[in-house]
């Protein structure tokens, strides 16, 4: 991500203008919690993606690391390298990648999408700020990474982030491949490589 991750290009988290109710632990029965459903996110989505990033990013570092022009693009190229996880049919988090053809990840990466290639660029990873610390970060990732398996002729997930997520994204299976060419202003980034092989995994008990 209890963590809390994003991305694009650093993996940070993000909040939704439309606040989640959150329910009391005691509350908190199988029966009673929102219904959930995992799907990709469409172009009618990136209003509220935007949204969402320029709250955390412009904060944080003072600038949006996607236009919505791009979010746009990205939602309308590759909608099947995206996935959002939805409680009732609100957004509650959400992971956007592209295509992309190199070793290693560039400064172009940051605006392209190559289709029909064997690798993913994991741009964003974000969980809705009424949702943190419940583990959703770590769950929307372990999904994500299963859902790409199915995805005919994928064979890697490739992302950037700030030397604090590494850990996370190790414990996720991640490898190190080092220091990023990518820069954001003054900040420096770990390139981080994941390989898709095998057949997606059983169902993860979430405790959701």
């Amino acid at each position: 991500m209890a963590q809390q991750v994003s991305g694009s290009p650093f993996l940070k988290p993000f909040s939704l203008k439309t606040p989640v109710r959150a329910l009391s632990p005691r509350r908190q029965r199988r029966h009673t919690l929102p219904a959930s459903e995992f799907r990709n996110l469409t172009p009618q989505d990136a209003i509220s993606v935007f949204e969402i990033e320029r709250e955390a990013f412009v904060s944080v570092s003072g600038e949006c690391p996607l236009t919505l022009e791009e979010v746009l693009a990205f939602l309308a190229q590759c909608p099947e390298l995206s996935l959002g996880w939805f409680e009732e049919g609100q957004l509650v988090a959400f992971v956007i990648g592209t295509g992309w053809d190199k070793e290693r990840l560039s400064q172009e990466a940051m605006t392209r999408h190559v289709p029909d290639t064997p690798t993913v660029h994991i741009h964003v990873l974000s969980v809705h700020r009424h949702c943190r610390y419940q583990g959703k970060g770590s769950i929307l990732l372990w999904r994500y990474l299963q859902y790409l398996r199915c995805v005919p002729g994928l064979r890697r997930a490739l992302l950037i982030c700030e030397d604090f997520l590494v850990p996370f994204y190790l414990k996720a299976g991640f490898k190190e491949k080092g220091p990023s060419a990518i820069a954001v202003s003054a900040m420096r980034f770990q390139e981080m490589e994941h390989t898709l092989c095998g057949q997606a995994y059983a169902r993860r008990n979430s405790g959701v």
